[in-house]
């Protein structure tokens, strides 16, 4: 069986507290991206996987989705299976990548082996996973709260506009950036409100705590965001906690040469 697990981006990030568990509360709006990784998963009469494209790891116990199918198998008996995956989205950008594999992981082995497991089941075990991983189960616009595993969606749609994604392969792990952030304490009804208002107002009032200091160690993200914008872009901005910039735009951008180094996907939404 084969599906495409697509990436996602943060509208606004805001990082409200930390927890008792070592986990930090935040609120985001995470919006689905059809920029995909491929995930093949087929039985067979012994485990195996196999990984290519970017950020790929020689150690195959250490891929999110081996680990997604030891959850299962430890709970259903799962019989063994062959993975294949090609990496496309690249780690440590913000884009959940690797979230979205450990979720249609999930997806793919509840369908292959007829475990009828519900929406709730699946986002239960996505949540085991990463923080990220639920969102991938429906994968549909959504304001995100808590440690990112509570989910509200929310009826708002983008069809229609461009993206652009700029990741420079600069790796920003996600405990260094939150070592280096101070939690606020947002407005979530206004983060909510501003999405709804047009999306040239949004950079003005629509944030990612994590730019700072991520723009500080590395200027060249800085350096992305302000060329996306004078290249016309109603909005640009940091994913998650990076290093991917992102803008969204009427029409699609002319920033092929400009970012020609760097790892770069564009595309309707």
């Amino acid at each position: 069986m084969l599906q495409f697990p697509n990436c996602k981006i943060n509208i606004g990030l805001y990082i409200t507290g930390k927890r008792e568990d070592g986990f930090h509360n935040l609120e985001s709006i995470f919006y689905p991206v059809p920029f995909r990784d491929a995930l093949e998963i087929l039985p067979s009469e012994e485990f195996s996987f196999q990984s290519s494209g970017f950020n790929v790891t020689s150690k195959p116990e250490e891929n999110i989705c081996v680990k997604a199918y030891n959850l299962l198998k430890e709970k259903y008996d799962l019989p063994p299976v062959k993975m294949f995956l090609l990496k496309n989205i690249p780690s440590g950008a913000g884009l959940g990548g690797g979230s979205s594999d450990a979720a249609y992981t999930l997806k793919i082995l509840d369908e292959l082996f007829e475990l009828k497991l519900s929406v709730g089941n699946l986002e239960e075990y996505a949540a085991i996973l990463g923080s990220d991983c639920p969102f991938f189960i429906k994968s549909l616009p959504t304001f995100v709260k808590g440690r990112g595993e509570i989910l509200e969606q929310i009826n708002f749609n983008l069809s229609g506009k461009f993206i652009t994604i700029v990741h420079p392969e600069i790796h920003i792990s996600t405990k260094e950036a939150f070592e280096n952030i101070t939690p606020q304490n947002p407005n979530t009804s206004l983060l909510v409100q501003a999405l709804y208002r047009p999306i040239s107002d949004w950079q003005d009032t629509i944030k990612n705590d994590f730019e700072p200091y991520a723009f500080s160690k590395y200027p060249v993200l800085q350096t992305i965001k302000d060329t996306l914008l004078n290249l016309g872009a109603d909005y640009a901005s940091m994913s998650g906690s990076g290093s991917a910039i992102y803008a969204i735009s009427e029409k699609e951008l002319d920033s092929k040469n400009l970012f020609s180094s760097y790892i770069t996907w564009s595309g309707k939404l």
